[in-house]
């Protein structure tokens, strides 16, 4: 081969190839182990507007309000957040919901990482 056939030449290294699976696996693993977390807000939030959005809870007591809460997070298996860490206010007429929690997701060994969520029943 000619020395500008070898200049030409460009491709990926066996090295080059490890280090990017690698790098590419301990992204995905992180990755799925955030999946759940968000799908647990996804669901919190789902819950208050459907509280917020209920007839009946328009006038129900915060006792009341926070049952259906727990009834509902029963049903979704959700132990995130308990009842009582749910704050309830009235902006005009509407019912909002809302809650401030955070969740640690470890990753590897000592390496954790810490995630804050806020959802609310406001859009």
């Amino acid at each position: 081969m000619s020395t500008s056939m070898l200049a030409k030449q460009r491709g990926l290294t066996f090295s080059g190839f490890l280090f990017g699976a690698v790098i590419l696996i301990l992204v995905s693993i992180g990755g799925l182990k955030l999946i759940p977390v968000y799908m647990n807000d996804a669901k919190i939030k789902n819950i208050f507007v459907a509280i917020a959005n209920d007839p009946e809870m328009q006038r129900a007591a915060p006792h009341d309000i926070r049952m259906s809460f727990s009834n509902r997070a029963a049903i979704d298996s959700l132990k995130t957040i308990q009842p009582d860490d749910i704050e309830i206010t009235k902006s005009g007429e509407r019912l909002v919901l809302s809650a401030n929690y955070s969740v640690t997701v470890p990753l590897a060994g000592n390496a954790s990482l810490l995630l804050e969520f806020s959802p609310s029943s406001a859009k």
